[in-house]
């Protein structure tokens, strides 16, 4: 089949059968459902071929087989598969734990902190309002005590005052959002400090638990419900081994006895010990983080009280940091209750899916059948064989490692989860493997074994043994994730991107609704107070900055200037002026040309002068 019909036929093949389940009264999650249509599909006692187009009739049949099995309450395998899913789908490891825990506080704190840091008060009421949300806030932040209790609410409020007064919140609005976010942060581990002093001193504390002594006592109890848990696990692996041998040895003995069942028993105990030990593990690692916290809690504030003891006055340099050490520190052991409580809790909810094999195989039915059988603990199997090597001279072109002769021996990654590779495809019981025998390296993987001969066997055809390990697990479903063989059925898996390949992982990725907002403008408002545009006002500032009153004017000459002054004068530029009529005209009027005559004299001693008028007439002109 191509890739993309294949995954369409998976997906409405996953939708039938849950439906279905759900008709008759089972409600399973879609992870549930697609490992089990994996698991049929794998099984090739079902004759499933996925290189061929399934049909409708094979689809029909497919999804009437997962509905079989799912509904199938007295199946062994079902139960582990149903574990399996479980663990994967709610457990955490500490970082990814506390994460989350950080991220879902945060978001229940966000209305509240968005309310403090867009808050403009005008008027003093608003800023009482808002100095109340920054108490509210610190109080929730530390998680020590309920806003609804008064006395807490009042300690908080005192604790606050006495290192951030309400006289500062003039300042405390005009920062940034980004700061007021982290000073926000500061003085609720300010708070938490100061009140985890006063509790220690027995001035205060109220709602406060003494979470060192509660996390010491939960921790023993954990510790040994969990070790309870895991030693009758084992035991019953080590009943069920044993008896899956003996009717091996003598098949006749208990032919009435279904060994597929015994087998899918043993599967369900080995997957839940497998379990336990991760959560024992972490319950380790828990106990560990614990008791260093109360080492550096109790030095702390030691070192606290020789600061603040006896001293009126103290710099907030120097007390500020050991209040918020403190906050710190309590922050963690807060964390630790809260890895221990998950951890607890997912322990008590792997017990369920341990009903099935025991209503199966009751503990009076369990003992009748295991009369004259010796039941072998993993520790003596392991003991038993600790003297017998692998010689590694009859082995021309494999490559054996022991623990003596290798460097970093136990940081090796075993396959199989450290059962003998022989055993699990010949006999189909998971015997735990020794190192000490040798472990074999073929093609970049390291195996063990349960004894010398399972190891000489084995390396004889290692690629045989191995495949039948892959065949063994396409019967049992549920060894895919026991024997870690995620990476032998990859091509199988419809939804590729549901799985972490870093441990085998079947919940589908994470998804959430999220949003954004952006805020109307990125930056606080800045107003420059001293800004003005009227060039009237800025000339009457300069008038004042130049300050006129208190200046000299001092003068000099050169030798260019001396005894010389320079004049300037100013006219009026002469006016044009002209003027227009409307009709242009012309007259004609005769020359005059009158002399006189005589003016020369004459022989006569007095003057006689003639006046000779040459003009001509007009009409000659």
């Amino acid at each position: 089949m191509s890739g993309e019909r294949t995954q369409s036929v998976i997906k409405r093949i996953i939708r039938q059968v849950g439906l279905e389940c759900a008709a008759q009264g089972q409600s399973l999650s879609e992870t549930l459902v697609a490992f089990m249509v994996k698991a049929v599909v794998l099984d090739p006692r079902n004759d499933f071929n996925m290189d061929q187009i399934l049909t409708e009739n094979d689809m029909q049949d497919l999804i009437q087989l997962c509905v079989t099995r799912l509904l199938d309450t007295t199946n062994p395998s079902l139960s582990t598969i149903k574990m399996q899913v479980y663990f994967d789908m709610n457990y955490a490891s500490r970082d990814e734990l506390l994460g989350e825990q950080e991220r879902v506080l945060e978001g229940k704190l966000a209305p509240v902190v968005r309310a403090i840091t867009e808050s403009r008060p005008r008027v003093q009421e608003d800023t009482e309002n808002v100095y109340q949300k920054i108490v509210t806030y610190a109080l929730l932040r530390s998680g020590l005590g309920s806003p609804t209790d008064i006395e807490a609410v009042r300690e908080v409020t005192a604790a606050l005052q006495s290192v951030f007064p309400q006289t500062e919140m003039i300042t405390f609005i005009s920062l940034s959002k980004k700061d007021k976010e982290q000073q926000l942060k500061d003085l609720a581990m300010l708070v938490s400090g100061i009140r985890l002093y006063n509790k220690q001193c027995q001035k205060g504390g109220s709602g406060i638990d003494d979470l060192p002594d509660m996390l010491n006592e939960a921790i023993q109890l954990a510790t040994w419900t969990l070790d309870e848990n895991l030693n009758s696990c084992k035991l019953l692996a080590h009943r069920y081994t044993a008896l899956l041998e003996f009717m091996q040895e003598d098949p006749h003995r208990h032919s009435q006895l279904s060994s597929l069942k015994l087998k899918e028993a043993l599967f369900n105990v080995r997957q839940y010990e497998a379990f336990l030990c991760i959560l024992q593990s972490n319950i380790i690692t828990t106990a560990q983080e614990v008791e260093s916290l109360n080492v550096q809690f109790e030095a702390a504030m030691m070192v606290l009280k020789n600061t603040v003891e006896d001293k009126t006055s103290i710099e907030f340099k120097e007390v500020f940091p050991l209040f918020m050490e403190l906050s710190e520190l309590w922050t963690s052991f807060q964390d630790e209750m809260l890895l221990l409580s998950f951890l607890t809790n997912m322990a008590n909810n792997l017990q369920q899916f341990l009903e099935t094999q025991s209503q199966l195989f009751p503990e009076e039915m369990l003992t009748s059948l295991l009369e004259g059988v010796t039941v072998k603990s993993d520790e003596e199997r392991i003991k038993e064989t600790m003297e017998t090597k692998v010689n590694v001279s009859d082995f021309k072109n494999q490559e054996w490692l022991f623990p003596e002769t290798t460097d970093n021996f136990d940081q090796l990654l075993i396959q199989y989860h450290g059962f003998c590779a022989h055993s699990i495809g010949v006999k189909g019981i998971t015997l735990p493997g020794n190192p000490a025998i040798g472990i074999l390296k073929h093609k970049e993987k390291y195996y063990v074994f349960s004894s010398k001969e399972a190891a000489y066997l084995f390396a004889q055809d290692p690629d045989k043994f191995i495949q039948l390990n892959v065949e063994k697990a396409k019967k049992y479903a549920e060894l895919i994730q026991l024997l870690e063989l995620h990476h032998q059925f990859e091509y199988l898996v419809p939804h590729a991107q549901a799985r972490n390949a870093s441990r085998g992982s079947l919940k589908p990725p994470p998804k959430r609704d999220s949003g954004t907002q952006t805020d109307t403008h990125i930056l606080p408002p800045t107003i420059v107070r001293s800004y003005e545009w009227n060039e009237w006002e800025l000339r009457r500032k300069a008038i004042k900055l130049a300050n006129l009153r208190r200046k000299l004017t001092h003068s000099m000459q050169t030798d260019l200037s001396h005894m010389r002054r320079e004049n300037f004068t100013q006219v009026y530029l002469p006016k044009d002026a002209g003027t227009q009529t409307k009709r242009d005209n012309s007259s004609n009027v005769p020359k005059p040309q009158i002399f006189l005559k005589g003016l020369r004299g004459g022989p006569s001693p007095t003057t006689h002068m003639v006046t000779v008028d040459l003009t001509r007439p007009l009409d000659e002109t």
